[in-house]
């Protein structure tokens, strides 16, 4: 196969890279790499400038001072990046991302960072922190394993789907069973560890859309998941 190029924009891998994220990452690349592509990574931070074209898009966590540190220049970026994901761009933002795609973050001392909006969710600072190993299932990706740490609860508006329903563990929030969001191809998730590296499916959710919106078609050849596999069976014995 001829090598084309997928393009990867890390947002903010400065400062919203907590519990591993950057994982998320290394294993679209490999991937990417392993079907036959070839992958260009470009780092996202505050005050760079954007490149004019896209395949995937990928964010971590952080702490709430995180948040604060790239708030603003979150907001400038917002339009480009609500145009992309209106126009199917793939997208997997995690936890502190997660939570400025949406409307809002209101902190528990009252301060409201306002989101990009992409995602119909809103999140509240709580004094219960949600942390633990988590088991969830989805229809389309099967169990999706993860650990989460958030004392932000989030609630999902009528224009998104829950990603996964939790087996285990919290989710979104301590009320509902709902774990992550989505929105065409944008994806959200509170799953740590990093996620995709116990998630094959997701990581190549993002690459066939990625590879099919640019080039057509994706035919790949199987990729021997077997490490992967083992991985989430520990996950899945861990106990909360």
């Amino acid at each position: 196969m001829e090598k084309q190029a997928i393009t990867i924009l890390q947002l903010y891998p400065k400062d919203m890279n907590i519990y591993g994220d950057n994982g998320n990452l290394l294993v679209v690349t490999k991937r990417l790499e392993w079907y036959g592509y070839t992958p260009v990574i470009i780092e996202y931070n505050i005050g760079d400038k954007l490149p004019k074209k896209v395949d995937i898009v990928i964010g971590g966590g952080g702490q709430d001072s995180g948040q604060e540190i790239i708030h603003a220049d979150l907001i400038k970026i917002g339009p480009q990046l609500q145009q992309w994901a209106n126009a199917g761009v793939p997208m997997l933002m995690v936890c502190g991302l997660y939570q400025l795609f949406g409307h809002f973050f209101k902190t528990l001392a009252g301060n409201q960072l306002d989101g990009v909006g992409i995602l119909d969710i809103e999140t509240y600072g709580t004094n219960e922190r949600l942390i633990g190993n988590v088991i969830t299932h989805s229809e389309q990706f099967g169990d999706i394993i993860g650990y989460e740490n958030h004392s932000g609860q989030t609630h999902l508006g009528t224009k998104v789907k829950q990603l996964a329903t939790v087996i285990k563990g919290a989710g979104n929030n301590s009320a509902d069973g709902n774990e992550g969001a989505r929105y065409k191809n944008v994806i959200g998730t509170y799953l740590h560890g990093s996620v995709l590296p116990k998630n094959p499916a997701l990581a190549d959710f993002l690459i066939r859309t990625a590879v099919e919106k640019k080039h057509g078609e994706f035919s790949p050849d199987l990729i021997d998941d077997a490490f992967a596999d083992m991985a989430r069976e520990v996950a899945r014995n861990r106990p909360r």
